[in-house]
């Protein structure tokens, strides 16, 4: 048991204390509630070829589809990102998962393209929530060392979900039809709700900071639960800390911060969406099954995984901007080059895996940025801001594809300007004045 004699060393406690078992198995918990966010987000793009066929959808009217859970994510990512710096981490993420459950339950259900928008528009409120309140989650249980990483781990939950519900849901569309994939993903994000309950405790950074009811009673239960001595008192509040209100993000001091991320996660999340996206479409144009297609979007998240988690490790070594700049100027050379077209589905799932090895290492780095560039009073405002506005590229990615496609622009040309995304981000991030990042 570690000592916190002096209440005032509380925050330092933890961010210089090696984390113990319960704060990992919180973060892991994170992990696991990313990837079914990577499944629930994606379960659209599994299903998108059956929805096609079986209600004559266009490309233009496909890509709308396929971004209403994007639009929905952008409201959710700055609501409940707000909403989670105001009433906690935990409740929020509680929320979130009825939300999702509910969503994709009532999926399976539609019976036209309005219906099944106005549902994915609202399972995507849960989803965006998600990711702003585990990204500020992850960072606030984590330790000053190992924080970069376990945002990076948590950000690789995303395409590992991808991959085992997409192998999943191309066993599932092989028997069955695509409401089945959004019924998996229901009971799997249902499994969750009591786990979370359990398992998941509040943030101390966020009870430091906002000291609710009973607050010191929290922040020892707490202490105690991570292997440290209680606290006599809590440490002053800090008043320097900004006001937990979204206008604070852009005001001196944090304005420049907020503006440059969400600009850099807004045009990298373009080329990002295009490829998870647009890949089961295209590979069932070029005349494979729909299983084939969900098997090379799985090799995209093989790749997103792989980037993810090599990205994190280099970050112990690496400064984590340094890292993101050249993940980003190299997803802008493999889109282009998955534009190209490949003769085999073999050579095509190649491809893509090194377009999401780039691409997904571009994001889960600026997940890691944006967590360590806010103070705790508005981190998870500050992660919705950012990923909430950004959330509008990945909605508009898919509909700006489907329109380039509807005009006949060809799979080259198309993959070139929506890999432009990423170089715009590159461009953006190098402005960002540094910081501990």
């Amino acid at each position: 048991m570690s000592m916190t004699g002096d209440s005032a060393d509380i925050k330092r406690l933890m961010d210089e204390a090696p984390m113990s078992r319960a704060q990992l198995a919180a973060i892991v918990l994170c992990v696991l509630l990313n990837a079914l966010d990577g499944f629930d987000v994606l379960a659209i793009s599994f299903a998108s070829p059956g929805i096609a066929a079986e209600w004559g959808v266009d490309r233009a009217a496909l890509g709308i589809i396929l971004s209403m859970e994007l639009i929905g994510m952008a409201v959710g990512s700055v609501l409940l990102g707000s909403l989670a710096d105001r009433i906690g981490r935990r409740p929020t993420i509680l929320f979130c998962l009825i939300v999702m459950t509910a969503g994709m339950l009532a999926a399976t259900q539609a019976s036209s393209i309005q219906s099944l928008s106005a549902i994915r528009l609202f399972t995507g409120l849960g989803i965006g929530g998600m990711l702003a309140c585990t990204n500020a989650m992850v960072a606030e249980l984590a330790n000053a060392r190992a924080r970069s990483l376990a945002v990076s781990i948590m950000a690789a939950g995303y395409p590992v979900g991808a991959i085992l519900g997409g192998s999943i849901a191309s066993m599932l569309l092989v028997g069955g039809d695509w409401r089945d994939v959004f019924l998996f993903g229901a009971i799997a994000t249902g499994i969750f709700l009591p786990l979370t309950f359990l398992l998941l405790p509040e943030s101390i950074g966020f009870l430091l900071q906002r000291r609710p009811a009973r607050a010191l009673d929290r922040v020892n239960q707490l202490l105690t639960r991570f292997g440290h001595q209680p606290a006599t008192t809590l440490p002053p509040p800090d008043e320097s800390a900004p006001r937990p209100a979204m206008r604070t993000l852009f005001e001196q001091g944090l304005a420049r911060t907020t503006l440059l991320l969400t600009a850099a996660y807004f045009a990298h999340i373009m080329t990002f969406y295009f490829i998870l996206k647009w890949v089961p479409k295209i590979v069932v144009d070029m005349g494979y099954a729909a299983s084939a297609a969900g098997g090379v979007l799985v090799w995209a998240n093989v790749g997103g995984l792989a980037g993810a988690l090599l990205l994190g490790l280099l970050s112990w070594r690496i400064r984590i901007r340094t890292l993101v700049i050249a993940a980003m100027l190299l997803s802008t050379v493999m889109v282009t080059v998955f534009g190209q077209g490949q003769s085999s589905l073999a050579g095509l799932a190649l491809i893509a895996a090194a377009a999401g090895f780039f691409t997904n290492a571009g994001v889960v780095g600026l997940y890691a940025i944006t967590a360590q560039s806010f103070p705790t009073a508005v981190r998870g405002a500050g992660t919705g801001i950012v990923i909430g506005i950004g959330r509008g590229g990945a909605a508009l990615g898919p509909i700006i594809a489907g329109f380039l496609f509807s005009l006949g622009f060809g799979l080259s040309l198309v993959a070139m300007a929506m890999a432009a995304g990423s170089l715009i981000a590159a461009a953006a991030l190098s402005a960002l004045r540094p910081n501990r990042s």
